[in-house]
């Protein structure tokens, strides 16, 4: 058997040792960001992607271990523990083998088999299963037992039929068999609820809907199911596509099980017998169980597939351009209660607050433009961001008519994601940082610093309510955390923190910290004044040594007392700068940015028993921009003027507009209509795409052709493919249409357990 380490090393095509470092590394508490950092060298350059999935796999192997030792331990508590039972649980690679052995020994209630065994009936099962020659009635009269609750013959063989449909059902290699079969050949069936059409008609791709199970992609298998959840479908696993009747597609299934027990129709006594038991045990036992683990896996690969979806969009959105630490007006759309304005400084800091109303029914419209005017005067504003809420293109256009009528003020705006402002208003944290402001404006204020530094003030936001994710509410809200918060991890610690300005959220997301510390730093920050340099953090409580490792290199000290700690050189680094600075004869501020010296350097001339090669090309890197921001560079989207509404969209358009989701079947853009519009997987490019996220992203600025508007049904069309003439297939609509399998076709064939066990563990999961 396979160590756990092994296996992980086997399914990331990575060397052995360098699983174990990892493992060590992540035991003795370092953390993802810290490992994939600053210890490359004992990993052997694992990278943050490798190590992210090992983690994850770490975890589910050793809880598939424990899983492994505790049905180890009561199968031997009940004295049924033979060495080729224990041999296989122990070459088990799945938690579904896993269980399929242990079902036969799993505790459980009292059944119609249990009572037949107390009734001495096992020998007659067992017999008719062995000799089918012999005659079920014949053989039961001597089993009939009115004292034991059996009154004749039919009571004795009912007994003996519930005994074998429990030794059928629990039978690991044919429930695996089966198993395999059923996925091979399955389809999921979904049908409209009768009278449900209206109250259901967004679903109405899945009113008559099937699809062979293996090739039901995620955002299907979660629509389905939001539907039935909702009362509007009904769904149903079906088998056999190229078999029309029902008593065909369940001979296919008994025929595995009689094959499996040697249960064969010869005109024998027993046999019509032995194939009724078949038959029994196939609809009451088998076909349920079956079903619901195939159910099981769908909804598992789903919300795998799901969270992989989300992670991705959550990284870009978080990784989007800032625009820096500029004075931003906030704009918080809305018609019949007032459009909310804050303003921030170049530090996020409030400066004013108001509400105006230039929308119905008041329609104060040249008072909001004379009332906004002034805040950009007086605070000298340079961007306003406009949320993308109900009103946001009738603010758009009021900010649009100010900067066209005062051009001299110079301004730039832009429609930004409001998604989790409300959320951030009513929390904890938005009360604290902001406790004398009312709830409504503070969405104004999250609005306005957003654009300055998404990173920054999306941290204070819970991920889920960002709203980047595919049908996020309906997945395991344990493992969408746990995917999520590394993804803002890795966020925070690729693009780094100023320990002066960060805020409580965004420095406990820092390798090493936590909320705790994260306080402890703000406090003491507030208390003796600005950090002056990385040595100073360790005045801070609770802040130790290990704290100081794992979170050294990512907190970052502007204008301190070195240069130094304002990049990511971690300080057990410094000696290595040194010797950089004494083999180049020049002064920290002439080495840093000295791109022609440092690319000259000979880079194994510093390579020793402290700092190999990977940590040499990193520093000398980082000396060469340091403190750099991995993001892209600040730019805005144009929206169209006088396209303000579905209805102002004609199919030909060509229109600017930006990411807001990304989904597996393609990408959704706002162009201004207050909807957004889908460009679907197939019009992304003039060529297969496997995968939107490898044309586009969350956030990004991307120019779209109208292709079809369904104004009634509130989809928009759209292509990227701009020099297309002719109009786009009808699939490129706001949701997948329904599949219509060849039921002539023969299924492909699938990869058994173990390789389909090894094609789930890629994606991170295992049951």
């Amino acid at each position: 058997m396979e160590t756990i380490n092994q296996r992980i090393a086997n399914e990331l095509n990575v060397a052995k040792e360098q699983v174990e470092a990892a493992v060590k590394l992540i035991d003795d508490g370092a953390t993802i960001p810290f490992i994939a950092r600053y210890r490359k060298e004992v990993t052997g350059g694992l990278t943050d992607i490798h190590l992210r999935l090992l983690h994850e796999r770490l975890a589910q192997l050793r809880e598939l271990e424990e899983r492994r030792q505790t049905v180890l331990k009561s199968i031997a508590e009940q004295g049924k523990l033979t060495s080729k039972l224990e041999a296989a649980i122990k070459q088990a690679e799945t938690r579904t083998r896993l269980e399929d052995l242990y079902l036969p020994y799993k505790p459980k209630r009292r059944t119609k088999a249990t009572v037949a065994r107390e009734a001495g009936l096992e020998p007659l099962a067992i017999s008719l299963l062995k000799n089918p020659s012999q005659s079920p009635q014949q053989l039961a009269k001597a089993f009939v037992a009115p004292q034991k609750g059996v009154a004749d013959i039919e009571e004795a063989l009912e007994g003996a039929r519930d005994i074998l449909t429990d030794i059928i059902a629990e039978d690991a290699t044919l429930l695996g068999r089966v198993r395999d079969t059923q996925w091979q050949s399955g389809v999921m069936q979904s049908r409209m609820v009768k009278g449900k059409e209206q109250e259901g008609e967004k679903f109405s791709d899945y009113f008559e809907f099937e699809q062979p199970l293996k090739k039901l992609p995620s955002h299907r298998v979660l629509a389905l199911l939001r539907g039935k959840s909702l009362g509007i479908l009904r769904l149903g696993l079906e088998h056999q596509l190229d078999i029309e009747s029902e008593q065909k597609k369940a001979a296919v299934c008994e025929s595995i099980i009689g094959n499996h027990f040697s249960i064969h129709n010869r005109n024998r006594p027993g046999d019509a017998w032995l194939q009724d038991t078949v038959n029994f045990a196939w609809k009451k036992k088998l076909k349920p169980h079956i079903d619901r683990d195939l159910t099981k896996q769908l909804i598992e690969k789903a919300h795998l597939e799901a969270v992989r979806v989300f992670s991705a969009n959550l990284r870009d959105l978080l990784l989007s351009a800032p625009a820096g630490m500029r004075s931003v007006m906030g704009l918080d759309p809305g018609l019949r209660t007032g459009v909310k304005v804050a303003v921030v400084d170049e530090t996020g800091k409030v400066k004013a607050t108001a509400t105006i109303y230039p929308h119905q029914p008041k329609n104060r419209w040249q008072d909001a433009k004379r009332e906004l005017t002034s805040l950009v005067v007086k605070y000298g504003v340079q961007l306003i961001a406009i949320g993308n809420g109900t009103g946001s293109r009738e603010t758009d256009r009021l900010v649009a008519e100010l900067k066209k009528n005062q051009p001299e003020l110079k301004l730039t705006s832009m429609v930004v994601s409001e998604a989790g402002a409300s959320v951030y208003s009513a929390s904890e944290y938005g009360s604290q940082e902001l406790p004398d402001m009312d709830v409504s404006l503070r969405g104004a204020v999250s609005i306005a610093r957003r654009l300055q530094d998404p990173l920054a003030e999306l941290v204070k936001i819970d991920p889920k309510s960002i709203g980047v994710g595919q049908y996020q509410h309906d997945i395991d809200p344990k493992l969408l955390a746990i995917s999520l918060d590394g993804v803002v991890e890795d966020a925070v610690n690729a693009v780094g923190v100023d320990v002066n300005t960060a805020s409580v959220p965004l420095l406990e997301r820092v390798s090493g910290l936590n909320s705790k510390i994260a306080a402890n730093i703000v406090k003491y920050r507030d208390e003796k004044g600005r950090f002056k340099n990385r040595k100073s953090l360790n005045k801070v409580p609770r802040f130790g040594a290990k704290t100081f490792e794992q979170a050294a290199g990512f907190l970052r000290i502007q204008n301190g007392d070195t240069p130094l700690d304002g990049s990511a050189v971690h300080p057990e680094s410094y000696t290595l700068v040194e010797r950089i600075l004494k083999k180049t004869d020049l002064t920290m501020d002439k080495l840093l940015g000295n791109t022609e010296v440092l690319k000259s350097l000979p880079v194994t001339e510093f390579i020793d028993s402290q700092f190999g090669e990977p940590t040499v090309r990193d520093i000398i890197a980082e000396l060469e921009k340091p403190g750099r921001d991995p993001r892209p560079a600040f730019k805005t989207a144009t929206f169209q003027d006088g396209v303000e509404d579905i209805k102002d969209l004609q199919p030909g358009m060509v229109l600017e507009g930006v990411v807001s989701n990304v989904t597996n079947f393609g990408a959704f853009v706002d162009i201004g209509v207050h909807q957004d519009g889908l460009v679907h997987i197939s019009a992304m490019a003039n060529r297969f795409v496997k995968d939107p996220h490898e044309i586009t992203k969350a956030g990004a600025v991307v120019k779209v052709k109208v292709v079809e508007v369904d104004a009634k049904r509130k989809r928009i069309a759209l292509t990227m493919r701009l020099d297309d003439e002719k109009k786009q297939p009808a699939k490129a609509s706001q949701k997948d249409r329904s599949f219509k399998p060849n039921t002539t076709k023969k299924p492909t064939q699938i990869p058994n357990e173990s390789a389909m066990a090894a094609a789930f563990a890629k994606v991170g999961k295992q049951r």
